[in-house]
């Protein structure tokens, strides 16, 4: 059970990294970015071109990973996805269609091979933890992830940026009468948000392996979070990532991954049953 809740937190913390940006990118913009499962998957090559490519340190070319999908959806933005903002089916179709570019342009210049990341070979040791025996990896993976999302919630609480992001979440309209720059708060979030999924594709590319597929499945579990947690709820898609991690990993453990994803579903249709706008929503499906 200890090794199981060890994976569990793992999974979890690899979760709240990539849901965390779809929840700021809809709280904002409102647009569910169907393209957002190949935002996790540009990281992880992206890290892969900057560590295998270039013989660059892990960590610096997460970091170099993490700007540069940053800075490239903070452009699509502005010139693809902004005139779509709060109509959720043309933005989706936009969102789909860049999904499949992507997706499509890795084939083409990287293969449908597997490959992966290696962290540094001083990280590849095991630890043995409270009955728990976890690779240095992930005890990195995690530690990464939680710096990260506190980082993340520090921002938001802390700063002027922040605070614009968060009154801009809960009513963009009264916002901009305040004065709030919607269009600078709008590629604030979407360059964070996806900076956060880049970092995640990295890690979990140094654990396990990426190719362009590695978005789809990722994307489905993020859609999940976000409406148990509420869309567009920061706490609330923490604690879904959790909920969603601990369910994930303790079924796949005692039943298989088939019997995972379907009783995660069924949590989320319980938590629509009892809260239509998610554990800690703040607007209807």
């Amino acid at each position: 059970m200890a090794q199981i809740v060890a994976n569990s937190i793992m999974l979890s913390v690899l979760f709240v990294l990539f849901a965390l940006g779809l929840s700021l990118i809809f709280g904002i913009m409102r647009v569910i970015n169907f393209a957002h499962g190949e935002v996790y998957m540009l990281g992880a090559y992206g890290a892969w071109l900057f560590t295998h490519i270039l013989n660059m340190n892990f960590f610096l070319g997460m970091v170099l990973s993490m700007v540069a999908v940053g800075l490239l959806w903070v452009i699509l933005e502005r010139f693809i996805l902004k005139p779509f903002r709060g109509n959720l089916l043309p933005a989706a179709i936009v969102t789909l269609g860049l999904m499949w570019f992507f997706q499509a342009t890795m084939l083409v210049t990287a293969g449908a091979q597997d490959k992966s990341i290696a962290f540094p070979s001083s990280l590849q040791g095991i630890v043995s933890l409270a009955g728990a025996t976890l690779s240095q990896e992930r005890i990195v993976t995690i530690v990464i992830g939680v710096i990260l999302t506190v980082a993340l919630l520090l921002f938001l609480s802390k700063t002027k940026a922040g605070r614009a992001m968060r009154a801009a979440t809960q009513n963009p309209d009264a916002a901009r009468l305040m004065g709030v720059n919607i269009d600078g708060v709008s590629s604030l979030a979407i360059g964070i948000g996806c900076a956060l999924a880049a970092a995640g594709g990295v890690l979990a590319g140094g654990l396990f392996f990426i190719n362009p597929y590695i978005g789809s499945p990722q994307l489905l579990m993020g859609f999940v979070i976000i409406i148990i947690g509420g869309l567009g709820s920061i706490p609330g898609t923490i604690i879904a990532a959790f909920i969603v991690g601990f369910i994930n990993s303790i079924t796949t453990s005692y039943l298989g991954s088939n019997y995972a994803t379907m009783l995660v579903f069924l949590a989320a249709i319980v938590v629509l049953l009892m809260r239509p706008k998610g554990l800690l929503g703040i607007e209807e499906m």
